[in-house]
């Protein structure tokens, strides 16, 4: 592998470089999916625990009839039948995420050695500007001449 684990291996073409970074940005917006689904699941618990005070409000405000209904009818209820958020998210990891990262993991692994972000580091590296502070090749080494091509990006 080299000291750059993000050089492009031997025989890797850029058709394959391109299609795995569109297959890590596809799981990269799977990856924010799954975090709006755990605020989902977050926000809906704070809600529900907020449920209690509203309770207890409604009925010191002398309304027990609207307290009972919002303890029985939405406190502690199903988001979809049978399921709590939780469930969603178990759901959700174990049926789509899980595979996805998987498959995922094993076509960088066998398509590119298991070198992650190779397309980016092409974008990198032909987007740069040479010998300038803020764009180094790589974050433990300076700019050094040889890094990039004259004609584009390292392979």
């Amino acid at each position: 592998m080299g000291d750059d684990p993000h050089r492009r291996p031997e025989g890797v073409s850029d058709e394959t470089v391109e299609a795995l970074g569109s297959l890590s940005k596809a799981l990269e917006t799977t990856e924010c999916a799954r975090g709006h689904l755990f605020a989902f699941h977050q926000l809906t618990g704070s809600a529900d625990f907020e449920l209690d005070r509203a309770v207890e409000l409604l009925r010191a405000a002398g309304h027990p009839e609207w307290a009972e209904r919002v303890r029985t009818e939405i406190l502690g209820r199903d988001v979809i039948p049978g399921h709590w958020t939780f469930q969603i998210v178990e759901a959700y990891d174990r049926t789509y995420y899980q595979a996805f990262r998987d498959l995922e993991r094993e076509a960088v692994g066998r398509l590119a050695g298991g070198r992650d972000h190779l397309y980016e580091a092409q974008l990198k590296e032909a987007r740069r500007t040479r010998n300038h502070p803020d764009h180094t090749p790589r974050p433990d080494t300076p700019d050094s001449p040889g890094t990039r091509a004259p004609d584009g990006p390292a392979p």
